[in-house]
């Protein structure tokens, strides 16, 4: 898989030299960690109102008891998005900075070939 380890290497040193912080890396993990929670707590919910519309015989509270869980797994859904959001920009903000590298180096290879007499 590795081609040039030296390219590799000369990769990390970049990355190193930049040091740039990337305030959108937080909100990413964020998202990720918010999203999880959501998901977990949807489901908490999904389950509660389940087990509450079977727990009664009043048509009025089963209704309820079902929006409950409808809201649940409503939540669930939507924590679901906001993890895969979270989750997909952290490996999508390091596969962009490959794919620049890689064009670079491609940059260099074709100057080099056309450099030569």
């Amino acid at each position: 898989m590795m081609e040039h380890p030296e390219r590799v290497e000369q990769f990390k040193h970049d990355i190193a030299e930049m040091q740039v912080k990337d305030p959108a890396a937080g909100r990413d993990r964020l998202a990720t960690r918010g999203g999880a929670a959501l998901m977990i707590i949807g489901v908490i919910v999904a389950i509660v109102g389940c087990l509450q519309s079977h727990n009664t015989s009043n048509p009025l509270s089963q209704t309820d008891a079902v929006i409950i869980a409808l809201i649940g797994v409503a939540v669930t859904v939507a924590g679901g998005a906001v993890f895969l959001k979270g989750a997909l920009s952290n490996f999508f903000r390091f596969w962009l900075a490959r794919l620049i590298y890689e064009q670079k180096a491609q940059t260099d290879r074709i100057i080099d070939v056309a450099d030569r007499p």
